[in-house]
């Protein structure tokens, strides 16, 4: 055989190994973190669900905060 394909063969072995030690660790630490998340009851902060109010430049209101529709009013007659 050629040099280049013991190489290629080697470079394979090589990947499957690397892959299933990676795969192995992850599954490992995937675990580890699901057992952490059980007990956990949140960040222990005080939730506030209200999104915070943004200040914006002079003459820019928000689309919630404008103008209301108004009633049509009777055309006048001249």
């Amino acid at each position: 055989m050629s040099s280049l394909v013991i190489d290629l063969i080697l470079c394979g072995i090589a990947y499957v190994v690397l892959i299933y030690f990676v795969a192995t660790l992850t599954k490992v630490r995937m675990d580890d973190q699901d057992k952490k998340n059980e007990d956990d009851d949140g960040d222990g902060g005080v939730e506030d669900l209200t999104p915070p109010k943004i200040d914006l430049p002079p003459g820019v209101i928000w689309p919630t905060e404008g103008p209301q529709k108004r009633t049509p009013s009777e055309p006048l007659e001249a």
